[in-house]
């Protein structure tokens, strides 16, 4: 990173190596043949002003420039930094990062907004779309998988703003989540029980509590005897399996056309013959399809999407389908989502920078007009003192009732054994 006290010496030297600079010389070198001919340049402009410069702070100039003009400027070392899973930028002075669930400042700053435009466009234009003036917002996929987010003026009011979900190179499974205290072990088993069991699961949760990373360990448990549709507006999920097919949204182009939706993807998915169908999250019409699919022979989908509590999640299913179509009542809906979803994971990001998997819940039947849920394990935090930076609490559970589906799918799959294990330990603890 330049020092700060070296910051205007930096800007000059950049402007006069710009100005020389050839764009189609840059694309043709490598990162090395870069860093060697931008070194020689530099001392050649250092030496020639007379300035006097350590040449830890000439390394610091070249590298710079080098994540300039192949990476993504300031912004490369976070991306480099594997302990950092968010970036985001508000204006070109202000860089926040997400560490160990914490949000904290970043000494990370733009020369100027000019710059941080310019890279922001980078990134849009390196996987064909674009953010101008005349579409001033744009979801962007990087080369390593990581999901971006820009947003420009005048739309964003404080400058370019770029948010940053990073790829971790690692997929994390359920044995990792329950040593992070995600999760117990017997919900761990719970859990891929029902993903072998072919149940359709819906995970919910906030914005960066884990919902995609429970997703991806899930899939984990699935047979590589399956075929698996996976559609997601930024390719996110990292299946391990060998027949899956992944698709991804496209918005419209410079003419206002080619917009492939989720929607259309999943009602396409359908024509391919899918064992199970992943939607990366659910957010609109698309709901009324995935339903569908769930309700005729595609045990065993999953989805993830927005909401507080399990009871929010399903109330969220309704209202996107009645977004897809007005033609069906209420009642009609709620048991097309009772007979399709088996199972709702509620996952929460705690103030601690924890995030802690909060109800497992079946999905039983309607009584009236009221869709029945039957919790079978949540978290139940500890008092604890006034001000405490961390959560503390324990996972508990009633058991399963004789009646759910999870028990008859373990016995048709022959895994009736390892739910009395579960269940059975915890009766004797």
């Amino acid at each position: 990173m330049v020092e700060h006290h070296a910051r205007g010496l930096f800007i000059s030297l950049r402007q006069q190596i710009y100005e020389a600079l050839e764009a189609d010389v840059v694309n043709t070198l490598t990162r090395e043949q870069l860093t060697q001919q931008l070194s020689s340049a530099i001392d050649v402009l250092i030496d020639r002003q007379d300035y006097s410069v350590a040449a830890v702070v000439r390394r610091d100039y070249v590298k710079s420039l080098v994540d300039e003009l192949l990476g993504l400027g300031p912004l490369q070392p976070l991306m480099d930094d594997e302990s950092i899973t968010d970036i985001m930028i508000n204006g070109h002075q202000h860089v926040f990062i997400e560490r160990n669930g914490l949000v904290e400042q970043s000494t990370a700053k733009f020369i100027d907004e000019e710059q941080l435009l310019q890279i922001a466009k980078r990134i849009a234009s390196r996987i064909g779309r674009r953010v101008d003036d005349s579409s001033p917002t744009c979801d962007a996929r990087l080369e390593d998988g990581s999901r971006v987010n820009i947003v420009i003026p005048p739309i964003a009011i404080d400058g370019t703003s770029i948010s940053i979900r990073k790829f971790k190179k690692q997929s994390i499974d359920l044995e990792q989540l329950v040593s992070f205290g995600a999760m117990s072990p017997e919900m761990a088993k719970l859990l891929m029980i029902a993903s072998r069991c072919r149940l359709n699961i819906l995970i919910s949760g906030g914005t960066g509590s884990g919902k995609t990373t429970m997703l991806n360990a899930l899939s984990q448990f699935i047979s590589e005897k399956e075929r698996i549709v996976t559609i997601e507006d930024a390719a996110e999920l990292r299946l391990l399996q060998p027949h899956v097919v992944r698709l991804e949204t496209r918005t419209s182009g410079i003419e206002g056309t080619g917009a492939v939706n989720q929607r259309d993807l999943v009602i396409n998915s359908l024509r391919m013959r899918p064992d199970r169908i992943i939607v990366g999250e659910c957010r609109g019409g698309e709901a009324f399809e995935m339903l569908q699919a769930m309700n005729t022979g595609h045990d065993g989908s999953m989805s993830t999407l927005h909401a507080n509590t399990p009871r929010d999640a399903l109330a969220r299913v309704e209202a996107m389908v009645m977004m897809a179509t007005n033609n069906l009542p209420l009642e009609a809906i709620r048991r097309m989502i009772i007979s399709a979803v088996d199972l709702v994971v509620q996952i929460s990001r705690l103030h601690d920078g924890s995030r802690k998997v909060m109800n497992i819940s079946e999905v039983i039947g309607l009584e009236g007009n009221n869709v029945v849920l039957e919790e079978i394990f949540r978290f139940e935090p500890l008092p604890g003192e006034p001000g405490a930076e961390k959560v503390h609490g324990e996972f508990v559970s009633a058991g399963l009732m004789k009646r759910s589906v999870l028990v008859e799918k373990a016995r048709f799959f022959g895994l009736e054994g390892n739910l009395d294990a579960i269940f059975g330990f915890m009766r004797g603890s």
